[in-house]
C-alpha cells in the first residue's frame, strides 16, 4: 500500500453512532424505489435524507438495486476500522461519509472488505462500483477509474497538549529533537527540509527514528522529543482519541491545512458508470454545503483536510 499516505494501525475503537430512523411521512406508492431510498440515517449527529433529484441522476441498475457496492481495506484508522475486534462491523470516517452518501442518494452503501492493491482491479473487473478507502487521487489509477475527491492530507505535526515549545511550522522543527516512524515518507520529509532549516540559519532537525509508530508517540508522551511527525490524518485521530484528548494536539499550519506534501483522496469510481460518479460529486457538494461533511471528519478530529469543493480527478501526480 505503498501509493496510500503512510499507514499508521491505531489501537481504538469509536462506538457506532449511525442510526436509521424510519421516515413517517406516506410514501409513494408508484416509487419503483427499495426501502432502503424511503429512509432517513443520522451520522455524526445530523440526520440525512433522500434528495430525489439525485436520486433519479443515478444509474438505472443501481436504483433498481438500492445498493452501491463499496470496497474499503479495513482497519486504516480513522478512515476505516473495525467497532470490536474480531467483529465485522464497520467504522470510521469513510464508512461515515458513504452512508451519508447514501442517504442523500436514497440507496446504501454496502462496505466490503477488500485488500487495498486489489481494489482498483476489482472496480475494473465489475466487482465493485466504488471505493472508498484513504486512496490518493492520481493520475495511475485515473486511467481505470474516476475520482471524486473529498480530503487533501499529507503530513502533520503532533506536539504534547498545550504546545509548551510553540511549535507552528515545520521549520520550527529545525535544532530540535523530533519523533518519526523509520522508512516512511514523513522521515523524507525531515529529511528533506533539512536545507530549509541551513538556508534559514538553523542547526538541522535532530531526527530519532523509531521501528514502529507507537514507539515515536512514547518518546513525545515522555519528552524525549518536541515532536512527532505522522500522516496528519493520524496524528488528528490521535490527538482526539489518546487519554481521552487530553495529551496530544495537532499543529495546524495555515500554508498547509490538509498537512506538507499534501495530494487529494478521492471515491473511486468505475469508469463504466459515469452518472454514479456525477450523482456522488452532487450529492457531496450538497453534504459540504450543509456542513455535514465538517461533522464527520470532526468527529475524527481530522477538519482541516475536508475539502471545500467537491472536485473529479484532482490528482495530478
Amino acid at each position: 500500500m505503498n501509493t496510500r499516505p503512510t499507514r499508521y494501525l491505531l489501537a481504538a475503537s469509536l462506538a457506532a453512532t449511525t442510526a436509521l430512523v424510519t421516515l413517517t411521512a406516506c410514501s409513494d406508492t408508484t416509487d419503483p424505489a427499495p426501502a432502503a431510498a424511503r429512509e432517513r440515517l443520522a451520522v455524526a449527529g445530523v440526520t440525512i435524507g433522500q434528495d430525489k433529484a439525485l436520486h433519479d441522476a443515478l444509474p438505472a441498475a443501481i436504483r433498481k438495486s438500492g445498493t452501491v457496492r463499496v470496497a474499503t481495506d479495513v482497519p486504516y484508522a480513522p478512515f476505516e476500522m473495525f467497532v470490536s475486534e474480531g467483529e465485522p462491523e464497520l467504522t470510521g470516517l469513510d464508512y461515515d461519509l458513504g452512508q451519508a452518501l447514501g442517504a442523500k442518494l436514497g440507496v446504501k452503501f454496502a462496505f466490503t472488505p477488500q485488500k487495498f492493491d486489489g481494489i482498483v482491479p476489482a472496480i475494473h473487473a465489475g466487482k465493485f462500483d466504488a471505493a472508498m478507502s484513504a486512496m490518493t487521487d492520481n493520475k495511475e489509477r485515473q486511467a481505470v477509474v474516476d475520482f471524486v475527491d473529498y480530503s487533501v492530507s499529507g503530513s502533520g505535526i503532533m506536539v504534547v497538549k498545550g504546545n509548551p515549545e510553540k511549535i507552528a511550522t515545520l521549520t520550527d522543527l529545525c535544532g530540535r529533537k523530533v519523533a518519526v516512524q523509520a522508512a516512511t515518507n514523513q522521515l523524507d520529509l525531515l529529511k528533506a527540509h533539512q536545507t530549509a532549516c541551513k538556508e534559514a540559519g538553523r542547526a538541522a532537525i535532530d531526527i530519532q527514528t523509531f521501528p514502529k509508530d507507537s514507539d515515536a508517540q512514547l518518546a513525545l508522551r515522555s519528552d524525549k522529543v518536541v515532536a512527532q511527525v505522522q500522516t496528519k490524518p493520524a496524528a488528528g485521530w490521535t490527538a482526539k482519541t489518546a487519554d481521552g484528548g487530553n495529551t496530544f494536539e495537532v499543529v495546524d499550519d495555515p500554508a498547509a491545512a490538509g498537512g506538507y506534501g499534501a495530494s487529494p483522496n478521492g471515491i473511486a469510481v468505475s469508469k463504466k458508470l459515469p452518472e454514479l460518479s456525477d450523482a456522488i460529486q452532487r450529492a457531496l457538494q450538497a453534504l459540504i454545503d450543509d456542513g455535514t461533511v465538517t461533522k464527520i471528519f470532526d468527529k475524527y478530529g481530522v477538519a482541516s483536510i475536508a475539502v471545500k469543493e467537491a472536485t473529479k480527478n484532482a490528482g495530478v501526480n
